[in-house]
């Protein structure tokens, strides 16, 4: 038997859900208290360990990372089988290639997947791993996903014919680029169920969340999650801030990152980077005009507003749930703070930070809102300065890194997804509509299937209710 005495285990950050090793956490999602999984312990690399990443592909740096988050549940070999079968759909060899825009200046690519999103990214990997282990077990899950844009389409491709899963997507009705909507819509996988919310991407997260803390329900459908509340996909979104760093002479000086930021998830890949041992100088949080984030970095009170809908749909959020693992850790693991604080967002809307917590995340991050004619012009200006046509959410990094950059700083703004996703924005600011990748072409023509439903919680679990095949015989 393999020694799991020294293995990571994984631990909720409100503090009462039971203690879970790496593929329990995976398939559980969101945790039973209500709160997010987060390891007990956070592996450290040494210098030489980064360093000797350098020229591996990025599979192999992606075993490498994330193998002490997965301990002995997956034989490493095996693992990284996966990890290359997962990287062979993206379209460019590196996977997360570096694109220069001006010195000290980097764009991380990482649009090379399926479905055009960075999303793919950890999606890819995340269905195999879930696959393996639900077919290992004999059982069928039903996985309940919101998505503000790109997860929907990066799930659905992911997991769209997976015997094993029946997969649910909530999405706000009209409030996603008509992109992301037909790359989720177009999918005719019969274990695919789309459905449009009438209401925000707040209200499909809340039903999301309403869902898996319904204890009963979510046993008997077996309910899994694969928003960024799972770990599986943090931990896989840590693997390119490695790779870029590294490429840009890492551990050997320290790197700074831009990120279009919305849910939180894709930040905190950057965070658990650092905690691993990664020199990370800053970690810079891009918004749109739903600023809460960098309300709360500047005041130190976090205070949802009503959403406003911009030309970065996916960035259209003003409860960021991954959020709670950084106050997590800003309060130093104290699970009984974070109830305290989350207990307060749902009695009185708002919560404030102590001071001790705001300079704690203040030491490590900075924040930056971009307005919508800064967005505009942003596309613009790189376009006209370099050639290089970003999508709206890209252009929310780029300006936030412009404005906060030091002249000897490496800074990386992650390009989260490619423009061709978002046509209408790039046209208006650059007058010509971008060149649309063929595998995007073949699904925009395709027939959409969707539901839509009212913001009711009964009505979207009674849907769901009615397709869900996890409570049948299990999977043979």
């Amino acid at each position: 038997m393999p020694d799991k005495t020294n293995e990571i285990r994984y631990v909720s950050t409100r503090g009462t859900a039971p203690v879970l090793g790496f593929e329990d956490v995976m398939l559980t999602g969101l945790a039973r208290d209500g709160g997010l999984y987060v390891p007990e312990t956070w592996p450290r690399l040494a210098s030489s360990d980064i360093a000797a990443l350098s020229g591996l592909s990025y599979a192999d740096v992606a075993t490498r990372i994330m193998a002490p988050f997965v301990g002995s549940d997956i034989p490493e070999d095996e693992f990284h089988e996966i990890a290359v079968d997962a990287y062979a759909t993206f379209s460019h060899s590196a996977i997360a290639p570096l694109a220069q825009l001006a010195p000290n200046q980097w764009l991380l690519e990482l649009f090379h997947g399926p479905t055009l999103a960075f999303k793919d990214v950890a999606m890819q990997l995340l269905a195999r791993l879930m696959d393996r282990a639900l077919t290992r077990r004999g059982v069928r899950a039903t996985i309940v996903g919101a998505t503000s844009g790109d997860t929907g389409g990066a799930a659905i491709e992911a997991f769209a014919g997976r015997e094993a899963i029946e997969i649910f997507i909530l999405h706000p009705h009209e409030r996603v680029s008509d992109v992301q909507r037909r790359q989720m819509t177009t999918c005719d996988a019969p274990n695919v169920h789309n459905i449009a919310i009438e209401g925000t991407f707040d209200d499909c997260q809340a039903l999301l969340k309403a869902m898996f803390n319904d204890l009963e329900r979510r046993d008997r459908l077996a309910l899994a999650g694969v928003n960024s509340i799972n770990w599986a996909r943090i931990m896989a979104q840590t693997v390119y801030y490695f790779t870029s760093a590294v490429a840009l002479g890492g551990p050997g000086r320290s790197i700074s990152f831009c990120v279009p930021t919305g849910n939180f998830g894709d930040i905190f890949a950057g965070y658990v980077a650092s905690r691993m041992g990664l020199p990370v100088e800053r970690l810079v949080i891009a918004t749109n005009s739903n600023d809460i984030l960098a309300r709360t970095l500047q005041t130190g009170r976090y205070e949802p507003k009503d959403v406003v809908v911009t030309s970065s749909p996916s960035m259209d959020i003003q409860v960021s749930s991954n959020f709670e693992r950084l106050i997590f850790e800003a309060a130093g693991r104290d699970a009984d703070r974070v109830c305290t604080l989350m207990n307060a967002l749902g009695q009185e809307g708002a919560f404030a930070l102590a001071d001790g917590e705001l300079g704690s995340m203040r030491a490590l991050f900075a924040a930056e809102s971009v307005s919508e004619a800064d967005v505009e012009d942003t596309i613009r200006t790189i376009a006209g300065e370099t050639g290089y046509v970003c999508d709206p959410h890209t252009a929310i990094g780029v300006a936030a890194a412009r404005r906060v950059a030091r002249q000897d700083e490496p800074m990386v703004t992650l390009a989260t997804a490619h423009p061709a996703k978002f046509p209408d924005a790039v046209a208006a600011a650059t007058g010509s509509t971008p060149e649309v990748p063929e595998r995007l072409q073949q699904r925009l023509g395709a027939e959409e299937r969707f539901t839509v439903i009212a913001n009711d919680y009964d009505a979207v679990t009674a849907f769901i209710e009615s397709r869900a095949r996890a409570v049948e015989e299990p999977a043979t």
